[in-house]
């Protein structure tokens, strides 16, 4: 398939994404004097801003380049949760997925920065697992996309919050398995051996060292035989390891290789990983190879890093770097 293919063929494409969604606010003021009650900066507010993030952002970012993202989770029934269906019509994404909760808070990530520089965070959230009660309802939403939509692939984005609890992954992962879909996991700490026979599974580097039975570096000894455990546990054909600035480190069936970064200057790491997850799903979607998968998928990542904030990948800009990758003899 062309390069130009590739990007059209993304319009066609459906995608569920269940997951833990979030907004990511940003308070940005100025600072310029130390408090009196304490010795911490006095923040003057200017601006606040509310993005979507988590499992929403993989959604952004599927929309980004063309697809038609399906999200399903479960938030509060709060003054945020209110914010979080609000923003998702402004972006073009359906709330038809969204299941509401009086027994949870929306999670919300509050970043305070003084100009360019970043002061604190706050979070607020509930990680507990869902209630059999919420997660029945949560995949009630999922089989009703499912069998309204005919979805290409499914995506499992975990921060844990509680979402993807062993129920509920189990359950999505055997409709899979019915229906014959690919699907792929971003995982994170506690059900990160949960998610037996997907097709693609992305770790980063810290991910996979807090997990693995042994000491995992960035060699491609030390990786293979990572990915060998992965395997070994799941059952799964394709693995990509994210290793930050190192660049991504890709496997096959037990056949490995690291692609590394390109040179970008760094901004902002925030949301980047689900940049990678998103497009990654994508070229599963489209059974791409493994490692045109990862060339895109590491390439998009880098970008969103030059940018402040939380933003979905800008399409035009991805394929013309593709396509100069291309041209240099680089894919």
């Amino acid at each position: 398939m062309s390069i130009s293919d590739t990007f059209k063929a993304f319009r066609g494409l459906k995608i569920l994404i269940v997951g833990d969604v979030m907004i990511d606010r940003y308070l940005t003021g100025s600072a310029d004097r130390i408090s009196p009650e304490a010795p911490v900066p006095v923040v003057r507010l200017h601006q606040r801003d509310d993005r979507l993030g988590g499992a929403a952002n993989v959604a952004l970012n599927i929309a980004a380049l063309g697809a038609k993202p399906y999200l399903c989770t479960v938030i509060g029934q709060d003054a945020d949760a209110a914010k979080l269906e609000a923003l998702m019509p402004e972006q073009q994404l359906s709330t038809r997925g969204l299941v509401r909760s009086a027994q949870r808070r929306t999670t919300v990530k509050t970043r305070i920065l003084a100009g360019s520089q970043h002061l604190l965070r706050v979070d607020t959230e509930d990680t507990h697992p869902l209630s059999t009660t919420e997660a029945e309802q949560l995949l009630t939403a999922v089989r009703s996309i499912l069998e309204a939509k005919a979805i290409d692939a499914i995506l499992f984005q975990d921060y844990n919050k509680g979402v993807l609890s062993y129920e509920v992954i189990n359950a999505i992962t055997l409709e899979a398995v019915k229906r014959d879909l690919p699907t792929a996991v971003d995982p994170k700490f506690d059900n990160f051996w949960a998610y037996k026979h997907v097709t693609l599974f992305k770790p980063n580097l810290k991910e996979i060292r807090a997990q693995a039975p042994f000491p995992v570096d960035h060699s491609p000894a030390s990786l293979d035989r990572a990915a060998a455990h992965i395997r070994s546990k799941l059952g799964n054909p394709f693995t990509i390891i994210t290793l930050s600035e190192k660049g991504v480190y890709l496997n096959e069936q037990g056949q490995g290789q690291t692609l590394p970064t390109h040179p970008r200057s760094i901004t902002d790491v925030c949301g980047a990983g689900d940049t990678v997850f998103a497009v990654a799903g994508l070229g599963l979607a489209l059974k791409l190879p493994l490692q045109e998968i990862a060339q895109l998928a590491n390439l998009a990542g880098g970008q969103v890093c030059e940018k402040v904030g939380v933003v979905p990948v800008d399409r035009e800009q991805l394929e013309k770097e593709y396509r100069l990758l291309g041209e240099k003899g680089r894919l």
